[in-house]
């Protein structure tokens, strides 16, 4: 008789051995860490305000610059996820902090970031007098404000649209809030948060270019980076470094979608929880590399007792709510006592804002302030109109071909990331060679940055349209314009809605640049908002600089509460898949 084996077999158990992907991984992450360090402990120099900082246009600069603008993008980037995960759940699970929080962020999510730029960079120099950290700060906290207000909202909308069937389960399993937060709550909104950070980390780029080199009282105070980099070469009208630069960011740009978000996209889909799946799933060859190692799961195994200890001891905050019985007398005076108080604060917010204003700036000025901003509004307006005109057609044909949509879709991404005030030193040559004035010039620089987003937008709205609906249209003999008036159009209407919303935002961002720009000895101007900001901070008037903000940020929110929201609206109510 045959004797059997015992349990476990000889190759149940294994020895855990180091592959060549694991000490490839590990040297990367060891390489990372290792530039972090040198690169952040560069950060805290000495300051004086009488004679900042100078930067080098030295080629060889180049690669420790990079270095520096990215590790500021990331270091934004962690406190924006923070801020996104506490307060988009405070204001989806507490009735009166979402009447305080959602409207704050979706006015702040319409207010061009350049506009407090040179205000922001003079309260965080004020705080480090005698340190660079001061201006390091203003710069991440640029990018911070460039990515936060689009990420917090999506994943308000995530959870305010959670399913009711992932809520009961919550409830009836009896998850701790700390439980329903990781197993629920950020599982469910991944890939929307996912997709939305991506964009907004490319339109961060933006920001970031323009708060490495920025003028305060009089003084240029450049940071080491590819934008300081840039600003500095153009003053030299050093063009073949400049264009050297330029090649430097695209590189950058790329490797960051390559090395980051794409793995972190096609890694989001484990999370997608609909019946079928996508016709084209991303994918990364990077992900794929880091799930043949077993450094991820060593890793894991050796915190996971750390991660019980944490989940025991947030037990403290208590278990999902039930239904709750409120009494409505209360309620209501509770209510009463919310709304006053924040009238209040709101209505002393204001009084202050325009008390400082007409203390500081003549009467008559604010209205000519909200001429030039009506000017500038007149080139947002051209700028929206031409790229429908052009970009609704070119991303619709991408979008439902998928075979163009995986050549295209990388390279749009490139191209709404890139920082399109590196462009400018070429407009400026191309108007000063034939002539055109900058006050229509203006109109194709801010086209050179925002334009994309309505193309980026649309892709993705013509990729999603089900192929169901394609075949039916097929079937039906659609052809021609009836195909684009039935099917195409009301299709990506709600994206498309999206992507001028963005780049009416991205538009006023770029006019702060693009209404004043300079190579070398020349320097073009035109009449708008934008430069009336650019000359009010190279001055040092704060005054002004405050009520050019007040008046753009103003417009800004009114024109999106009467025009893009309803247009939103009408999209998610008429034109909804």
């Amino acid at each position: 008789m045959s004797k059997l084996r015992q349990f476990p077999s000889r190759g149940a158990v294994r020895v855990a051995r180091m592959r060549p992907v694991d000490l490839l991984v590990l040297l990367g992450v060891v390489a990372v860490f290792f530039c972090a360090a040198r690169i952040g402990a560069s950060a805290d120099q000495p300051y004086d305000a009488a004679a900042p900082p100078v930067v080098s246009t030295d080629p060889g600069q180049l690669p420790y610059y990079a270095g520096r603008s990215l590790l500021r993008m990331f270091a934004g980037l962690v406190p924006a996820v923070l801020f996104t995960l506490v307060f988009g759940t405070w204001a989806a699970r507490s009735r009166r902090a979402a009447k305080v929080i959602v409207p704050a962020v979706d006015i702040l999510q319409s207010v061009p970031v350049l506009t407090f730029l040179s205000i922001t960079v003079t309260g965080f120099i004020a705080m480090f007098p005698h340190s660079t950290l001061g201006l390091e700060l203003a710069s991440v906290f640029a990018v911070f404000t460039a990515l936060v207000w689009n990420m917090a909202m999506a994943f308000y909308q995530s959870l305010t649209t959670q399913s009711r069937e992932l809520d009961e389960a919550a409830r009836l399993m009896r998850l701790t809030r700390w439980q329903r937060f990781w197993k629920v709550d950020v599982p469910s909104g991944m890939i929307a948060q996912v997709w939305n950070g991506m964009i907004s980390f490319g339109a961060a780029w933006f920001a970031l270019s323009a708060s490495e080199t920025i003028s305060v009282h009089g003084k240029d105070n450049g940071l080491p980076g590819v934008g300081s980099y840039v600003a500095q070469a153009l003053d030299n009208g050093q063009g073949t470094r400049v264009a050297l630069a330029v090649l430097v960011m695209i590189t950058m740009v790329v490797s960051v979608n390559f090395f980051f978000w794409r793995p972190i996209t096609a890694w989001a889909e484990r999370f997608r929880t609909e019946d079928c799946e996508i016709a084209e799933q991303p994918r990364s060859w990077f992900l794929n590399l880091l799930r043949r190692s077993t450094l991820p799961a060593l890793l894991g195994r050796v915190l996971r007792p750390a991660g019980e200890r944490l989940d025991r001891a947030m037990r403290v905050l208590g278990t999902s709510p039930g239904w709750l019985r409120h009494d409505p007398v209360r309620r209501r005076r509770a209510d009463l006592v919310f709304h006053v108080l924040y009238a209040a604060a709101v209505g002393l917010i204001v009084w202050r804002a325009f008390a400082y204003i007409l203390d500081n700036v003549p009467v008559g000025e604010i209205g000519h302030a909200a001429w030039l901003a009506l000017i500038t509004y007149g080139r947002v307006m051209a700028l929206v109109v031409f790229s429908t005109l052009v970009w609704v057609p070119i991303g619709a044909w991408i979008g439902m071909n998928p075979k163009v949509n995986r050549i295209a879709q990388p390279v749009v991404q490139v191209l709404a990331s890139f920082p399109s005030n590196f462009l400018f030193p070429l407009a400026v040559v191309v108007l000063g060679a034939s002539g055109i004035s900058l006050n229509w010039g203006a109109i194709a620089l801010m086209a050179l940055g925002a334009q994309w987003y309505v193309l980026f937008n649309v892709i993705a709205g013509a990729s999603s349209i089900p192929g169901d609906l394609r075949e039916a249209a097929d079937d039906l003999g659609l052809k021609g314009w009836l195909r684009w008036k039935r099917l195409i159009l009301p299709a990506v209407f709600p994206s498309y809605t999206t992507g001028a919303l963005t780049a009416s935002g991205g538009a006023w961002n770029a006019s702060i640049p693009g209404e004043s720009v300079s190579y070398g000895t020349t320097t073009l101007t035109a009449v708008g908002i934008g430069a009336y900001i650019t000359q009010a901070t190279d001055s040092g008037d704060f005054a002004r600089n405050f009520l050019g903000a007040v008046v753009m940020s103003v417009y800004v929110v009114v024109i999106n509460r009467l025009l893009w929201r309803r247009l939103y609206r009408y999209a998610q109510k008429r034109c909804a898949l």
